[in-house]
């Protein structure tokens, strides 16, 4: 299961930008699995350290999304800042980062998706999930 965080600020939420070394990018919440002996808050925390540079304060669980098969495959916490600046991190396992690196950070602004650009409205996995935190944090209705 990942483990993935909504870090929240000034009405915008924050995503990564992964790019694979042969060229392909996309944008997501910035997120992972556990670790062993991690227990799923201290997952987030630590995958949000790793890829943003943010220490940050989970808030609660926002959303939990199922997998193609049915059970629970993506678990989204809101997440506060506690210091730190955002910044493209860093895949710490060698068999991720020999796949893809993290090129760009950016905050989309929950209240306008004309803001947010082709490459994530056409994403057909980020975009569902932009939608439904936006539905759950009251910035549409529906």
């Amino acid at each position: 299961m990942r483990c993935q965080g909504a870090i929240l600020r000034d009405h915008s939420i924050l995503l990564i930008q992964h790019r694979e070394h042969a060229g392909r990018s996309y944008w997501l919440l910035p997120g992972g699995g556990q670790e062993q002996g991690e227990d799923e808050l201290q997952c987030v925390q630590r995958e949000m350290r790793e890829e943003t540079g943010l220490e940050v304060q989970v808030e609660g669980l926002l959303m939990e999304s199922p997998g193609p098969s049915g059970p629970v495959a993506r678990r989204t916490y809101r997440c506060g800042i506690l210091s730190g600046e955002a910044q493209p991190g860093y895949e710490p396992e060698k068999h991720v980062a020999a796949i893809y690196g993290i090129a760009a950070v950016q905050w989309l602004d929950l209240r306008d998706e004309s803001s947010w650009g082709a490459e994530i409205c056409n994403d057909h996995y980020t975009y569902p999930e932009l939608k439904q935190i936006q539905r759950l944090l009251g910035y549409t209705s529906g």
